[in-house]
């Protein structure tokens, strides 16, 4: 969840400093634009990266779901 927080925060502050303004002709005049594209490119890896944990855990609850009804099952027939 934090990794997908922190990508779409690398992501905005990469377009800000890109962006127009004299901020933005500041920044892609003096670095030449290496730090925007590292920004935006580390956010979208964070942000792949929180959308699969996100997935990780659905899958993980649901198995987790699974196992218990599974194991209530097995327990009715040996309560009756």
């Amino acid at each position: 969840m934090w990794a997908l927080i922190g990508g779409i925060v690398a992501i905005v502050v990469g377009y800000l400093l890109a962006g127009p303004g004299p901020l933005g002709k500041a920044t892609l005049w003096f670095i030449g634009g290496g730090l925007v594209v590292l920004l935006v490119l580390g956010g979208l890896v964070a942000i792949a990266s929180g959308i699969s944990d996100i997935k990780d855990r659905m899958a993980e609850k649901k198995e987790t779901e699974k196992e218990e009804k599974k194991e209530e099952k097995k327990e009715e027939p040996k309560q009756t």
